[in-house]
């Protein structure tokens, strides 16, 4: 037996102290990013405590409000004899399938901005530190941003639920457990699916799958959606079985093995109070919680660095064909005819030159960031499947009541889908020049041109899709043309000012130390333009449809004096919200110094 001797035992009675000094650095990594975002959190208040308060008070009226149209759709559906408890199980289980599908996308696109676009990591990598404490950090940071959002939504549907079911007190700590494991799948499996892209695909590769990939599943979606036919036989037999047939094509919510099936199972079964196989639901979910979590936390940091070596070092995959290889030479030699962009771009008549270069580079700067506009085809394609699935249906809507409903529905959804992509794109297109701004601001347009041209190529942008979804929502629908002028139109104004409203309040908040998208948006600016969007397009839709010329015609009374006062509401908080914070920028921009 060999004796310690005196110099080992004094180096491990001081291993605890020196612990303790010397925290781990994940540890660090969090505490300092903790510490920064509540300094920035009382920077904003100390700043304007007006305008915390406001924000405050909006997410309040948002949960309440939220609360309580889910509480009165959940009633409004319990009602049906019979049949009540059956449609919120499936809407459940439908709920839950869909936010996971989101959520995995969403934490595939923040993974890989984060952990291969990003200059912190960077810097983390040249550090020596650990592979895998890199990634476990930027793990915990993406999925952090990707999930907020998706708390921020059910929170009122839960609680919405628990009120409407008459559940006990500890059914809400139970749901915050289960959801909690449940964002934790979701995260682990976007960031390999980041790293497994980042690995194998370059840059115009992930282009290509991506768009292919986007319009099978559009084309899927579009199938799948497609309503079953009621014909007056099914009418006839029973209702439980013409239900079920209705119901079909929701069985995939109800799969076994899907993480979205044991969240709903667990919520759905506690509420009911059978504890045990809510007991078994959740622990499915820590099992594999820990399982995968443990895995990315312990074997992900070898592939994570080897990912990150490749995105720097390799080139195109095309490069193997000879005619690729020629045109990125005469590229490098500038003797290349000019590009699909700039041919597009000069046939703008009336356009100078120098505009015409800042359209061509926030064109080309958007197209490269693959996980910008996928997010945008995502959101417009799944909206653009909905709407053509709206000739299955458009013959049992003989009621002109819901054709109007539906018609004005539609246009809310396309605007909250338009305010979804302004906040989210257009919002940081002033912050995403970061330190090289200076060179944008000596060039000879100069910043207010600037930032004028990126309020235009916004709107031309957004138009281009908004006009032809409301278009098609109006066909769909049968609607006379005036109808569809007058839907357009609306949708035309809402355009331009939600894109003031997002250029406006990106130059005015801007964040030149961040170069990913997700981080600017989520500070304070970004929140508040999200806030008032999402407000605006409310108290739009809803002046719209209380002024609307043919509800009134319906009710045997006079329009006139409903219409006008509607637009003139209508066009005065667009201008209220779209050009005062426009004209604010752009003021704050003349005098910005570089």
């Amino acid at each position: 037996m060999v004796m310690p001797t005196s110099v080992q035992l004094l180096t491990a009675a001081r291993e605890p102290a020196v612990n303790a000094k010397f925290p781990s650095p994940l540890g660090l990594l969090v505490r300092v990013n903790a510490l920064q975002a509540w300094r920035r959190v009382k920077a904003i208040r100390e700043q304007s405590r007006l305008l915390s308060a406001l924000i405050g008070l909006f997410i309040a009226g948002y949960a309440v409000l939220a609360f309580w149209l889910f509480r009165q759709g959940l009633r409004f559906v319990a009602n049906f004899p019979g049949l009540g408890t059956l449609l919120i199980e499936r809407l459940m289980f439908l709920l839950f399938a869909f936010l996971f599908v989101l959520l995995l996308f969403s934490n595939l696109v923040i993974s890989y901005t984060n952990l291969f676009q990003n200059r912190e990591t960077t810097f983390l990598l040249s550090l020596p530190l650990p592979p895998q404490i890199v990634f476990r950090w930027k793990l915990m940071e993406s999925a952090l941003l990707a999930s907020w959002a998706f708390l921020f939504l059910i929170a009122p549907l839960l609680a919405a639920y628990g009120l409407t079911n008459h559940v006990p007190w500890h059914f809400y700590p139970a749901t915050v457990v289960l959801i909690a494991l449940f964002i934790v799948l979701p995260a682990v499996a976007g960031a390999w699916l980041a790293v497994s892209v980042a690995r194998y695909l370059d840059r115009r590769s992930f282009q290509v799958a991506a768009v292919a990939l986007a319009i099978l599943m559009l084309v899927v979606a579009a199938l799948w959606l497609k309503a079953e036919p009621i014909s007056d036989e099914m009418l006839e037999t029973r209702v439980l079985a013409v239900l079920d047939r209705l119901l079909m094509k929701t069985r995939f919510a109800q799969f076994a093995l899907l993480p979205s099936y044991w969240l709903s199972a667990g919520v759905l079964q506690w509420s009911e109070g059978a504890w045990s196989g809510a007991g078994f639901f959740a622990l499915v979910l820590l099992s594999h919680s820990l399982f995968f979590g443990c895995l990315a936390f312990t074997r992900m940091g070898g592939p994570f660095y080897d990912a990150a070596s490749t995105v720097q070092s390799r080139g195109s995959v095309f490069w193997q064909w000879t005619w690729f290889r020629l045109l990125q030479e005469r590229q490098r030699n500038f003797d290349c005819h000019r590009g699909m962009v700039e041919r597009a771009v000069n046939v703008l008549p009336g356009v100078p030159v120098d505009i015409r270069a800042l359209l061509v580079k926030d064109i080309r700067v958007f197209w490269r960031d693959t996980t910008q506009w996928g997010q945008t085809l995502m959101l417009f394609g799944l909206l653009g499947a909905y709407i053509i699935n709206l000739r299955h249906f458009s013959q049992q809507l003989t009621n002109p009541f819901w054709v109007h409903l539906v018609s004005y529905l539609n246009l809310g959804a396309c605007s909250l889908n338009l305010a979804t992509l302004t906040t989210r794109f257009v919002y940081p297109q002033f912050s995403l020049e970061g330190k090289r701004l200076w060179i944008v601001g000596l060039a000879p347009p100069g910043l207010m041109r600037v930032v004028k041209t990126k309020y235009w190529l916004a709107n031309f942008a957004s138009l281009s899709v908004t006009l032809g979804l409301i278009w098609l929502s109006c066909h769909m629908l049968k609607l006379p043309t005036e109808r569809t002028l007058y839907f357009m139109t609306a949708v035309t104004l809402m355009t331009f000012t939600l894109n003031g409203l997002a250029v406006g309040l990106g130059a005015l908040y801007p964040n030149f130390k961040e170069d990913n998208p997700s981080k600017i948006v989520s500070g304070f600016g970004g929140t508040f333009c999200l806030v008032l969007s999402f407000l605006y397009i409310v108290a739009s839709v809803t002046l719209l449809a209380v002024g609307s010329p043919w509800s009134w015609a319906r009710l045997g009374e006079s329009s006139a004096g409903w219409l006008i006062g509607s637009w003139v509401g209508f066009t005065l908080l667009s201008a209220l919200l779209g050009w005062v914070p426009l004209r604010l920028g752009l003021r704050k921009v003349a005098v910005f110094e570089l």
